[in-house]
């Protein structure tokens, strides 16, 4: 079994993961409400064009001159003209790359619960990832239910929101967790912009004991 201390991720905010692989290379997913400014990305993956997943004052902190993107194609133009980066890769769904060396797959992230239907509509074409790092695959969902496509995700590590209302709650986080069985999985988007704190203590007992359940979010300071 690979080692699942998962020291190479951290949840920086929200929906904000930032992952290490061991040559260096570091990936960036929906930088928000960062209170540092690193520049050291290699590659950003955004799932959307919400505020909270797309925000270009945050991506500005991570990016460098060599930085490369990684966009669903619906938002490709806008990610373009608001950070002008190296380089965009826009990917629809089901489409698979190769980017600084990472295998990556683009999954299909949308809503079929009725009270969230227009937050992230199956036609807009948004994005989860799942990104091969040292022989890992880690799932970053993005905001979406559990619906076809996500339930065809295999994964060692899952990356799931579990805040409600535009996503899944900490239940349906865990039965979606709990069938698509990962080793690991990493709650996201919770006690910041929606959901609270407390949302993971709801999540925890949920999860099937064989999946490793780890807490990863950090609270920063934003000036």
């Amino acid at each position: 079994m690979a080692d699942l201390s998962l020291d190479n991720v951290r949840v920086l905010s929200h929906s904000a993961v930032r992952i290490e692989a061991q040559d260096g290379i570091v990936l960036y997913f929906d930088p928000f409400q960062l209170a540092e400014e690193p520049h050291d990305a290699d590659v950003v993956f955004i799932t959307h064009s919400h505020y909270d997943h797309l925000s270009p004052a945050d991506a500005a902190k991570v990016m460098n001159d060599r930085t490369v993107f990684v966009a669903p194609a619906a938002c490709a133009d806008e990610v373009k003209a608001a950070l002008h980066p190296a380089e965009v890769r826009a990917l629809q769904p089901g489409e698979t790359a190769a980017i600084a060396g990472v295998g990556v797959e683009a999954v299909r992230a949308y809503n079929v619960q009725p009270e969230r239907l227009g937050f992230h509509p199956k036609e807009n074409d948004w994005l989860g990832y799942i990104a091969t790092v040292d022989g890992m695959r880690y799932y970053v969902s993005g905001d979406t239910d559990e619906n076809e496509d996500t339930r065809q995700v295999r994964c060692d590590v899952a990356i799931v929101p579990i805040g409600g209302t535009y996503t899944f709650d900490a239940a349906q986080a865990a039965a979606f967790v709990n069938a698509i069985r990962p080793q690991a999985v990493v709650p996201t988007h919770y006690g910041t912009a929606v959901g609270r704190k407390e949302d993971v203590d709801d999540f925890l007992p949920l999860v099937d004991p064989a999946i490793t359940t780890i807490v990863k979010m950090e609270w920063p300071e934003i000036g």
